[in-house]
């Protein structure tokens, strides 16, 4: 395994998009957790002699109309879009990968009720259930997260369900199944190794996907809600006056758009790595 994660680790430093993605997302994860130790201001501060001040060296982003920070606001935004990112991404690419092996492995009523349950998710109107639970959820963002991880799922379910299905007709499946080894540990040992690059980069992609459903969400009043902060808070807070005053705006939107992007490019890199045509595939 240590030869395998250091083989990987070269293929994917060789591809220069995703040196390129995991430098900025190094220097995003330093701004949003690092700056914050470096501003002048706290992001729950009101400087009221600086109200809807540009850039300067007191406010390095400005300030909005009530006094707050633009800079210190914005790094709490990412912290905050970061967290429920990865947050969203562990919980449903693991969601997936369970759900995709019962099925794939058990068949049966198991595989029958777990792919319906997936097809009924894919059909529901996500946007419109996190409407209709937003005031259940209210300023818990950990319950936002659970909502964004049921429903993104799905369609790596079925996909680690194919391949689960393609696995277990493999000859060390079978030998482990003739020697009486649990479907679990057959699982565990045999089947799961085998996806690693099916789920490395999905829950890689599905990062930005997050990042993006909750700051879209957040835009309309849907995700993180205030006092707290997000990145889709401070855009959504900035917009009206984007034109007139873009320091409200603007620093927002270009994180937003450099860390999706350096997530799409670590996510491209690791596809490109662990394509079997490359010689990164499992045997």
């Amino acid at each position: 395994m240590p030869a395998r994660g250091s083989a990987l680790a070269r293929r994917l430093l060789a591809q220069p998009r995703a040196v390129l993605g995991l430098a900025l997302l190094a220097a995003l994860f330093l701004l949003a957790f690092a700056g914050p130790q470096l501003a002048r201001w706290d992001w729950q501060q009101t400087d009221f002699t600086a109200l809807r001040e540009p850039p300067s060296a007191e406010h390095w982003f400005g300030t909005t109309a009530s006094g707050r920070d633009v800079f210190a606001l914005t790094l709490r935004g990412m912290q905050k879009s970061l967290l429920i990112g990865l947050s969203v991404a562990v919980l449903s690419t693991g969601l997936a990968a369970l759900v995709g092996m019962v099925a794939g492995y058990a068949g049966g009523w198991a595989d029958r009720v777990l792919m319906w349950a997936a097809d009924l998710l894919l059909v529901l109107p996500a946007f419109l259930v996190l409407a209709v639970l937003d005031p259940a959820l209210g300023s818990a963002w950990p319950l936002l997260v659970l909502v964004l991880a049921a429903f993104m799922w799905m369609v790596t379910a079925r996909m680690v369900r194919q391949t689960t299905i393609s696995l277990k007709e493999r000859e060390f499946v079978l030998a482990a199944r003739c020697m009486g080894v649990s479907p679990a540990r057959v699982l565990a040992r045999h089947v799961l190794p085998n996806l690693g690059s099916l789920l490395i980069i999905d829950g890689t992609l599905h990062v930005s996907v997050a990042v993006i459903a909750e700051s879209g969400l957040s835009y309309f009043g849907f995700g993180v809600h205030p006092p707290d902060s997000s990145l889709g808070t401070v855009i959504a807070e900035g917009a009206a006056a984007a034109t007139t005053f873009p320091w409200l705006f603007g620093f927002a939107a270009g994180l937003l758009v450099l860390l999706v992007l350096a997530v799409n490019l670590v996510g491209d890199g690791l596809r490109d790595a662990l394509d079997p045509a490359g010689g990164g595939g499992v045997r």
